[in-house]
């Protein structure tokens, strides 16, 4: 029920915010990049014609592409089950990418310190070209129950505690953020007018707190990291079990989370 990947995206793939895409998208590479993102959502490795299907690629165009990156080892075949599922390249690609972030190692001394401090999962989160934040960095509570959020762990970057956030950042208008509310798919949803007050309150107070609204029975709170015109919206936040926090320690935490993202924006 916790987990990031778990969340339904209604977003669409139309680049990155603020930047247009490729004037000439190859094809080849778009449809490379669909297969490895939709391996990576899915918990079990998947044959060639389930693929094709769910990503509307003719089956043949599918294998070969599949073949492809089986080759260069990010993706790996059963021969057994003939099925498909993400392979170590993948893996590698992602630690240098990671290893050679300056965000991420600034980040993650933040990290520690607050999921130290308040038992609480604590993250750092990009937004990707595709409207979703993606959790970079984590440190995780001393809990025996934790929430189940890993390096990679994706979700609309409207919802929740960040989407306030990085509502907050735009400017949209009514009839904008309307749209957008509507795509979102929440276990207990705030109403609209609602929504548009807590982004009005992060605007204006520099964090954001969702109690329960994304997932019963969660809290979350973020601080939106102030970037460059054009840079990616990143964010740090924590999570945790709702009731674990008083009103004077969810403040408490609210400012903290938004002093480490004051000193990660400098």
């Amino acid at each position: 029920m916790t987990n990031a990947d778990g969340a339904r995206s209604q977003s669409k793939s139309s680049g990155a915010p603020g930047s247009a895409g490729p004037a000439r998208p190859v094809t080849a590479v778009s449809r490379a990049a669909s297969i490895l993102r939709y391996l990576g959502r899915s918990q079990v490795p998947l044959g060639v014609n389930r693929i094709a299907r769910d990503l509307d690629i003719i089956p043949s165009t599918a294998l070969h592409i599949l073949r492809t990156l089986a080759h260069e080892d990010l993706v790996v075949f059963d021969p057994n089950t003939k099925r498909y599922g993400l392979g170590v390249g993948v893996l590698g690609i992602a630690r240098n990418m990671l290893g050679g972030s300056g965000f991420v190692q600034a980040a993650q001394g933040h990290l520690n310190a607050i999921a130290a401090e308040f038992d609480m999962a604590a993250i750092a989160v990009e937004l990707d070209s595709h409207d979703h934040m993606v959790v970079t960095a984590l440190a995780r509570s001393g809990l025996d129950l934790s929430i189940h959020v890993n390096i990679g762990s994706h979700f609309p970057a409207l919802i929740s505690a960040t989407g306030r956030c990085i509502a907050a950042q735009r400017n949209w208008d009514r009839k904008e953020l309307a749209g957008r509310f509507k795509d979102l798919r929440w276990q207990n949803p705030p109403s609209f007018e609602v929504w548009l007050e807590e982004i009005e309150a992060a605007r204006r107070n520099g964090f954001a707190i969702d109690d329960g609204n994304y997932i019963r029975g969660i809290i979350i709170v973020a601080a939106p990291i102030t970037q460059p015109p054009g840079a990616p919206s990143r964010a740090i936040v924590a999570v945790g079990v709702t009731g674990q926090l008083d009103a004077g320690q969810r403040q408490t935490l609210a400012q903290k989370l938004r002093a480490a993202a004051d000193s990660l924006a400098a």
